[in-house]
């Protein structure tokens, strides 16, 4: 009797390409541009002091509840155009690389007991 043929190999898998990341920014390369332009209203450890929150009522402060509702892009946005109340368009003072570490830099504030 003739010998069984031996199974084929298997296919490698094919190679699919990971999709393009957001870019990564370390916080603190954030942590200059938020205390020049940021701190003042939103306060040191992103709780704004009490005389900006009286002025302000709306201001938030960059605590786990406040990322729980938004990503970097979505803080970015903001930073970018404003939120039209408020906080005015930061985009004549910071560039968007500056904008995305300060959004990196704001969330490590949030995580913070």
């Amino acid at each position: 009797s003739a010998p069984t043929p031996a199974a084929a190999p298997a296919a490698p898998p094919p190679v699919v390409a990971a999709a393009p990341s957001a870019p990564h920014f370390d916080p603190l390369t954030g942590k200059p541009a938020y205390d020049l332009q940021c701190r003042k209203c939103h306060g040191v450890i992103g709780v704004p002091p009490k005389v900006i929150q009286a002025k302000f009522p709306k201001i938030r402060a960059f605590d786990a509840e406040f990322f729980g509702k938004r990503t970097d892009d979505s803080v970015v946005t903001v930073l970018m155009n404003g939120n039209g109340e408020a906080m005015k368009s930061f985009k004549e003072k910071l560039s968007r690389a500056e904008m995305g570490a300060v959004a990196a830099y704001i969330r490590t504030l949030g995580q913070k007991p």
